[in-house]
């Protein structure tokens, strides 16, 4: 199959998106309570559906993550509302947002860390990284020590199709580690990619930006807290 080429305009939002794994320096946040501009999502977009994997033991790390208490999803007031536009625009087209995660407690991301760190731990690899070797994900980019996620304004997240009652088909599975992932993947076929589009030009028209390498992640492109990685704990709050 030949490769999809992107619109300039659409790779340069691409490299200017916000990294799963951030450079910036930090500004730690340590304080046990969620502030004051960050929201419950679904108390601004109750249409959404939620299936909070890190609360589960479905995801990479096989085991519920450290920070997560709750099944819920959290992000700050600008990421809820702009997320609100997009859900209006795609439930009149019949689909529902499926939210997958959001804000990410620091806590949590070192819980990834001291998983990766533990070599001999691979109980999810046939799920999530079968192509990998677990000794390389640090290096590659898939385990860092901080995430944008931290700051509030990230959401990874699918479609849902209100006719079928089914998540939309993408042609790969969250947090899948590997080149599947990459929203330009030539491997799915036609009808995945127009999913995966029909979900990212979304995005992108109410103000998030993509990541070149996860076709479920986006971060809201005027995120308030740019520097900020906060480690409450998500409750239900």
């Amino acid at each position: 199959m030949t490769k999809m080429l992107f619109p300039i305009s659409l790779m340069l939002l691409m490299l200017a998106g916000a990294a799963a794994c951030s450079s910036a320096d930090p500004k730690p946040a340590t304080d046990e309570q969620m502030p004051a501009d960050f929201v419950v999502l679904a108390d601004v977009v109750p249409d959404i559906i939620q299936e909070i994997r890190y609360h589960s033991s479905f995801n990479f790390v096989g085991t519920r993550v450290d920070g997560y208490e709750a099944p819920v999803a959290l992000a700050t007031r600008p990421a809820a509302e702009a997320l609100k536009k997009v859900s209006d625009e795609l439930k009149a087209k019949g689909y529902r947002l499926k939210i997958y995660d959001t804000y990410r407690p620091q806590r949590a991301v070192n819980h990834f860390i001291r998983w990766a760190e533990a070599v001999s731990d691979t109980l999810m690899k046939p799920y999530f990284y079968p192509e990998l070797d677990k000794s390389v994900l640090f290096d590659q980019g898939y385990i860092c020590a901080r995430s944008g996620h931290s700051r509030g304004s990230t959401i990874d997240l699918t479609l849902f199709d209100m006719s079928t009652g089914q998540e939309v088909d993408m042609g790969g599975n969250f947090d899948y580690f590997g080149r599947l992932s990459h929203p330009d993947y030539e491997g799915v076929t036609p009808e995945q990619m127009a999913n995966r589009m029909l979900l990212r030009e979304a995005m992108l028209r109410h103000g998030f930006n993509p990541l070149a390498e996860e076709w479920w992640h986006f971060t809201l492109k005027d995120e308030p807290y740019p520097d900020t990685y906060f480690d409450f704990p998500i409750r239900a709050y």
